[in-house]
């Protein structure tokens, strides 16, 4: 048998739903801002909060609905005949082979939907369904728009390198841009093709591009009606000018979300097996930036502070200037043979 799929807009339109147990309350929430009425003699514990009529079913009940739902297992015959002299659809709970109309088993990714029958068997269906949703949120299947539509700005934290540190949202993001702008440090991922790539990554003591250029950009391509993701290596916020791409964001009044990233702070130890607290070891760490030097006018860091501290110190940005931090730690009272990886 052919059937024709389709998606229904039900807001406000009169659902009528006759039973209301198990099958009936699942149906029920999935119905949305559809108008729904609710005809049944007897009423299961935790029914959603809809206007339910405790009586028997009516032919005439169908008079005023676009949809039916008939889910009693006792009175579904009845209630699909009245809906066919009335040409009003029917799905029957009872026996698909009979129903009318079938539901799928439905998924939502973003702004995907994702609806499966699978021949009458609704476990086949919703085995299908969830396979298909797991594909679509790790961006495995091809998310991006064909019709070009609003633009936004996904700035993304990219992990400490590996792709396989990615986050599933920032899979899913990826896999539907339009735009990928990406830096230096953040990790190598695989693009639908058509996709423009901008590497914007700071070389040290090599040519980069200006922040104010980044910003620029990213609000231009949004302009455009393109869906950039602004791929950073780490966190967002972890000494990557996150705040300020954001900021350049509210100011052109251009749509944007922020979504974390894991921090090469904690990555880079795990990895080396360097636990950054441990009991009856340290109950604290904290991460410091040593791109500015000790002494540096425009280093703001309290070095005698982190020496009296205690606790694991992690250093980012510090391989040309390690012997300086080193030194400042020792001369803020920090011990001289503390271990150091």
């Amino acid at each position: 048998m052919s059937r024709y799929p389709l998606h229904l807009d039900l807001t406000g339109r009169r659902v009528l739903v006759v039973g209301a147990g198990a099958v009936a309350a699942r149906r029920v929430r999935s119905l949305g801002d559809a108008d729904v009425r609710v005809v049944a003699p007897d009423v299961a514990d935790g029914f959603p909060d809809v206007p339910v009529e405790r009586r028997e079913f009516r032919p005439d009940d169908v008079d005023d609905a676009w949809l039916v739902l008939a889910c009693t297992g006792v009175v579904d015959d009845e209630v699909a005949k009245a809906c066919d002299e009335r040409r009003v659809w029917c799905v029957r709970a009872d026996d698909a082979a009979a129903s009318a109309a079938w539901v799928p088993a439905v998924s939502r990714v973003d702004d995907v939907v994702v609806s499966v029958t699978a021949g009458g068997d609704p476990r086949r269906a919703v085995a299908l369904r969830d396979a298909l949703a797991l594909s679509l949120q790790t961006g495995d299947l091809p998310l991006r728009r064909s019709r070009q539509a609003a633009g936004s700005v996904a700035i993304v934290g990219g992990g400490p390198g590996d792709p396989d540190l990615l986050t599933v949202k920032a899979r899913r993001l990826v896999a539907g841009a339009d735009v990928v702008v990406r830096d230096r440090l953040a990790p190598v991922v695989e693009v639908p093709e058509g996709v423009e790539v901008v590497e914007v990554g700071k070389t040290p003591g090599g040519s980069s591009w200006h922040q104010r250029d980044i910003e620029w950009l990213l609000v231009q391509k949004a302009r455009e009606g393109k869906r950039v993701v602004r791929l950073k290596g780490g966190d967002v916020h972890v000494f990557a000018r996150g705040m300020e791409e954001i900021a350049a964001c509210v100011e052109a009044g251009v749509p944007f979300e922020v979504v974390p990233g894991l921090s090469s702070a904690l990555a880079g130890p795990t990895y080396a097996g360097i636990p950054v607290t441990a009991r009856g070891v340290t109950q604290s760490f904290a991460v410091v930036s040593a791109h500015l030097p000790p002494g540096d006018p425009g280093c703001t860091v309290d070095w005698d502070a982190l020496a009296r501290l205690g606790g694991t110190l992690v250093l980012l940005m510090s391989v040309g200037r390690l012997s300086a931090a080193c030194a400042a730690l020792v001369a803020g009272g920090r011990a001289g043979d503390t271990p150091v990886a």
